[in-house]
C-alpha cells in the first residue's frame, strides 16, 4: 500500500513491506511536517485515541457492575467485592510494560488493532457471568481480563510520542491521555443507564454495549492507522533510566496522583454504597469524580508551564491531603456532602497533579543532562530525552499499580474491626505527606538546588 499524495511525497514516505509501514519520518523538519506529516500524525492520533478511551471504558467496568451484582441475585462479601476491582488494576498495571515494547516489534497500526480487539474477551466473560449467574472464580476471571484495558495507555502513548516533533509532543499526549482518562467517566455514566432499559436491571447489557464500538476501533486502527519503523526499541536509555534515582522518585510521586485518580475511581460507586446506604441512589453521580479528574488533567500541565511543575505537584499534594482530611471527617460525622464534596476535590487534585507530575519529568532529566554536559553535550541531552520517555512508561505502570494499593487499603479497612474507611484514610493521608516531603526535598528545597543541581529546583517551568 502506498501514501496518499497529499499526505505524503512519495519520496519523503515509503512502504518496504506488507501493511502501512512509513520507513521515513521526519517531524522535525518543518517542511516535511507541514506537506503531509502534520496531517498524518493527526489522524493517527485521532484513531489511537478512539482505542484508548475503548481500552478504559472496559478496564474500569466492574467498578459499576459490582454495585448491581445483588439486584440480579449475585451477592459477594466486601473482600470479594474488592478483589473484582483490584484485579483489573493489578493486571492493567503489570501489562504496561509489555504493551509500550509491542509498539516496536509489532508497528503501531497492527498493536492497536490487537489491542483494541483484545477487549472483546473480557466483555463476552462478562455478559456469561452475569447471564448465567456464574461462581466467584469466572467473575475474578473476567476482571482479570478487563485489565486489558488498562495496558492499551502505555502502548497508545508510546506509538503516538513518535508522530509528534519535540514542541507538539505535549498537546499531542496530553489530549490523548485526556481521551483515555475520559473513559471511565463515560463508563460511570451512560453503563447505569444502559443497564436500567427495559424491565429491572439487566447487566448484560454493560458488556454488550461495548462490541460495536471495539469492532469499529479495531477495523479503524487496522484500515487508517501507520507503523513507523522509526519506531524502534532503545534498550540502552530504558537501563539508563532504571539506574538513574530521578526514575523512582517521580514514581513513587505518580502513584500518588495517577494511582489515587484510577484506585478512587474503582472504588468510590463502592464506598458510597457501602458507607452511605441511605444514599444509594446517588451512585450515579460517581462519573463525576472521574469527569473532573479527567479534564483537569491538562490544567496541570498548564500551570506547570507558568509556575513550575515542582510546586504545583507539592501544593497538590497538600491540597489531597485536605481532601482527605475532608473525607475523614464526613465518615465520622455522616456527612454525605462532605464525603462526596471532599472525593470530588481530591479527583480535580489527582487531575491536575498526573499533569504536573508528567510535566516534570523530562524536564528534570533535561535539567541533569545539561548540568553534566554543558552547552556542547548535544548527544547527552538527546539520551536524556529518550530516558525522559523510557520514564514516562515506567511511572505510568507503577502509577496503575498504586491503584490497587488504594483498593487493598480500602479492603483491609472495611473489613478491620470497625469496619470503617477510617484506618485506610489515615495510611493515605500518610502517604501524601510524605509525597509532600519528597518534591520539596528533592526538586525544591534551596540547598539541594545550589549545591547540585540548581536547574532541578525548577524543573516544569
Amino acid at each position: 500500500m502506498t501514501v496518499v499524495a497529499e499526505e505524503q511525497h512519495a519520496d519523503d514516505t515509503k512502504r518496504s513491506r506488507n501493511g502501512r509501514w512509513i520507513d521515513h519520518w521526519e517531524p522535525e523538519d518543518p517542511e516535511f511536517w507541514e506537506r503531509g506529516g502534520k496531517r498524518t500524525a493527526w489522524r493517527n492520533l485521532g484513531f489511537s485515541i478512539l482505542a484508548e478511551h475503548l481500552g478504559f471504558n472496559v478496564w474500569i467496568l466492574m467498578s459499576i457492575v459490582v454495585v448491581s451484582l445483588g439486584d440480579v441475585g449475585i451477592d459477594f462479601g466486601v473482600g470479594q467485592t474488592f478483589w473484582l476491582l483490584i484485579l483489573p488494576n493489578l493486571v492493567g498495571s503489570a501489562l504496561r510494560v509489555p504493551y509500550t515494547f509491542a509498539i516496536p516489534k509489532l508497528g503501531g497500526r497492527a498493536w492497536t488493532t490487537i489491542s483494541a480487539s483484545l477487549l472483546l474477551i473480557p466483555c463476552v466473560l462478562l455478559a456469561i457471568a452475569v447471564t448465567a449467574q456464574a461462581p466467584y472464580w469466572f467473575f475474578l476471571l473476567t476482571a482479570a481480563a478487563m485489565g486489558f484495558g488498562g495496558g492499551n495507555f502505555s502502548s497508545s502513548m508510546a506509538n503516538i510520542s513518535f508522530f509528534f516533533p519535540e514542541g507538539k509532543k505535549g498537546l499531542a499526549l496530553g489530549l490523548n491521555a485526556a481521551g483515555g482518562n475520559l473513559g471511565v467517566a463515560v463508563t460511570q455514566l451512560f453503563v447505569p443507564v444502559v443497564i436500567s432499559i427495559g424491565t429491572g436491571i439487566t447487566l448484560a447489557y454493560a458488556a454488550l454495549m461495548w462490541m460495536p464500538m471495539i469492532v469499529l476501533a479495531a477495523s479503524c486502527s487496522w484500515f487508517f492507522m501507520d507503523s513507523l519503523t522509526s519506531a524502534k526499541p532503545d534498550g540502552r536509555s530504558y537501563r539508563l533510566a532504571m539506574a538513574n534515582k530521578h526514575t523512582w522518585i517521580m514514581s513513587f510521586l505518580y502513584i500518588g496522583t495517577f494511582g489515587s485518580f484510577i484506585g478512587f475511581s474503582f472504588a468510590f460507586p463502592s464506598l458510597i454504597k457501602i458507607s452511605f446506604v441511605e444514599f444509594e441512589g446517588f451512585v450515579a453521580l460517581a462519573f463525576l469524580g472521574a469527569l473532573i479528574g479527567s479534564v483537569t488533567r491538562p490544567l496541570g500541565g498548564w500551570l506547570s508551564d507558568r509556575v513550575g511543575g515542582a510546586r504545583i505537584t507539592l501544593l497538590n499534594f497538600v491540597g489531597m491531603a485536605i481532601g482527605t482530611v475532608g473525607v475523614l471527617i464526613s465518615v465520622g460525622t455522616r456527612s454525605f456532602v462532605l464525603f462526596f464534596g471532599s472525593f470530588i476535590l481530591l479527583f480535580v487534585l489527582t487531575g491536575i497533579g498526573n499533569g504536573s507530575t508528567y510535566r516534570m519529568i523530562p524536564m528534570i532529566f533535561s535539567a541533569e543532562a545539561r548540568r553534566r554536559a554543558g552547552a556542547a553535550g548535544e548527544e547527552v541531552i538527546r539520551s536524556a530525552k529518550r530516558q525522559a520517555g523510557a520514564v514516562v512508561g515506567v511511572a505510568g505502570a507503577i502509577g496503575a499499580f498504586g491503584g490497587v494499593l488504594v483498593n487493598l487499603v480500602f479492603k483491609f479497612s472495611l473489613q478491620g474491626e470497625d469496619r470503617s474507611l477510617t484506618s485506610a484514610l489515615i495510611a493515605i493521608l500518610a502517604y501524601y505527606a510524605v509525597c509532600v516531603a519528597t518534591t520539596w526535598w528533592f526538586y525544591l528545597r534551596r540547598s539541594f538546588a545550589v549545591e547540585r543541581a540548581p536547574s532541578l529546583a525548577y524543573a516544569g517551568v
